[in-house]
């Protein structure tokens, strides 16, 4: 679960909000403490607090003196804006320029993304030209 080469802070931090995203940790629900992140991904516990400082930074979670971390109000829908905005500047803004170079407009893309998004894809093996 753990990746190599990218820090472990940034990883905790993004499994917790993974699931604030999918819904599996609902707002103003309680979060993991950093001792049972700690744990769970057998890291030191300095680092997953670091991965918790992150999120409360993000106004993501907020402590609740004596009692723990908690999932703030409106968080998902912060990440999920987040994570739209990353989406559009990771993959829409290279897919529009390529566009761009073939000639393509609005409709000419919306018309292939129609089309694939209604044509079955067969799963691929690793390894496997596309």
């Amino acid at each position: 679960m753990i990746e190599e080469g990218r820090a472990l802070f940034l990883q905790i931090a993004e499994s917790v909000e993974d699931s604030i995203v999918d819904g599996s940790l609902a707002e103003e629900s309680q979060a993991p403490s950093t001792n049972e992140l700690a744990a769970f991904y057998r890291i030191n516990p300095a680092t997953a607090a670091k991965g918790v400082a992150m999120l409360v930074d993000k106004a993501v979670l907020y402590k609740r003196r004596g009692i723990g971390m908690f999932v703030a109000p409106g968080a998902r829908e912060r990440l999920l804006a987040e994570r739209r905005a990353a989406f559009a500047d990771r993959f829409i803004d290279p897919l529009l320029a390529e566009a761009r170079t073939l000639g393509l407009d609005a409709d000419d893309l919306s018309t292939l993304i129609r089309d694939r998004a209604l044509t079955p894809v067969a799963p691929t093996t690793e390894g496997d030209a596309r």
